[in-house]
């Protein structure tokens, strides 16, 4: 008598359920690995990639040092077979042209789109839509508020500000009349390093705020603005600046005007720490890498090779100091003179981040 389990339908039966659990482990295997994978990425896409810059706008030093590292590491994939082609846009500030030229890689069918937000919130739909049609989206520097992306970049914009208030706090007693020069308002990394530094400023009722203002992230415009305060403010004892070019404006505004110079914060702009030296000012500053661009780079790529990324890489912040700004100043030639001294970056030193 046959049994049951040598019977030809179950024999069927058991074939059939061994394929369809087969079929199941392939699928939770395959589930596994997208959901492993980094976020937004989804369909067909294949090395070499097509990588969209979308620029808010390139008049800025500091922008154009970003694009020149986004475009070598763009060369360095190329090299290596991952990327074909760059596409570049500039929205020359204006958030709504940003917003078109997004859309624009969207109906191209980039691989991977990086971006700097022109506005924290204006860009969230765009980016969305970006991220549901299987784009790679990596942002930096200036965040967008959706987390439909695929990476935010950044150094901690509060912890930036809440530094160089402390350092002024500290040099100033607690006690004095302030300014405050920040950079752009909407941008996320102006309008952070403000809010982070309000904690501090609350915690030294002594220092007195008499007056604040937004600037561009330019010398040139930052020099008037701090002309305008000082013809309005005869005594001031101290400058928390947000920004590095900024910091550079102030300092010349003080001297056309023959004031004496005030502790003053700042950034890695070649000029500021020039005149810092040049002029033994009371310095205190901190970097923002342009190589967070090549970072957002190669970080859409890892992702798009199956690589998983986190949802927000941190990089550090560095102090520049008495202490440590000589050692930017040696590098200081390899820079143009009204550009930013960042420090050297690699593939090992991208993928130490990314495994954070």
């Amino acid at each position: 008598m046959k049994t049951l389990e040598n019977s030809p339908t179950v024999s069927r039966r058991s074939r059939l359920l061994a394929g369809v659990a087969a079929a199941a482990a392939i699928l939770a295997l395959s589930a596994g690995s997208a959901s492993a994978a980094a976020n937004c990425i989804k369909g067909d896409r294949k090395a070499p990639y097509t990588v969209g810059w979308a620029n808010i706008y390139s008049v800025p030093t500091w922008m154009k040092q970003t694009e020149g590292t986004i475009a070598a590491e763009v060369e360095e994939l190329k090299t290596a077979g991952l990327v074909k082609d760059l596409m570049i846009t500039d929205a020359q500030g204006n958030a709504q042209t940003q917003i078109q030229h997004i859309q624009s890689m969207i109906d191209a069918d980039v691989d991977a789109i990086v971006v700097i937000a022109g506005s924290s919130n204006a860009l969230d739909r765009v980016i969305s839509d970006a991220c549901d049609k299987g784009i790679a989206v990596v942002n930096f520097d200036s965040l967008v508020n959706t987390d439909k992306v695929t990476a935010k970049i950044n150094t901690d914009s509060s912890e930036w500000g809440a530094g160089a208030a402390k350092w002024l706090a500290d040099q100033l007693g607690g006690k004095g009349k302030i300014i405050v020069m920040n950079g752009p308002a909407g941008i996320s990394v102006s309008d952070d390093r403000r809010k982070g530094a309000q904690p501090v400023l609350d915690a030294n009722p002594g220092l007195e705020i008499i007056t604040e203002t937004n600037t561009e992230y330019n010398s040139a415009p930052a020099q008037e603005a701090m002309t305008s305060l000082l013809f309005a403010n005869p005594e001031i004892d101290g400058v928390l600046s947000l920004g590095g070019a900024i910091s550079a404006g102030s300092v010349m505004a003080f001297d056309r005007q023959g004031r004496e110079q005030v502790p003053i914060t700042g950034e890695n702009a070649r000029q500021f720490l020039e005149l810092w030296k040049e002029k033994g000012l009371k310095g205190w500053a901190t970097m923002q890498p342009n190589w967070l661009g090549a970072l957002a780079v190669y970080t859409a790529v890892q992702a798009l090779e199956g690589k998983d990324v986190p949802a927000f890489v941190k990089v550090p912040l560095p102090v520049i100091d008495d202490s440590t700004i000589d050692t930017y100043l040696a590098r200081a030639d390899q820079f143009p003179a009204d550009g930013y001294i960042y420090s050297d970056y690699d593939k090992a030193l991208f993928d130490k981040l990314l495994a954070q």
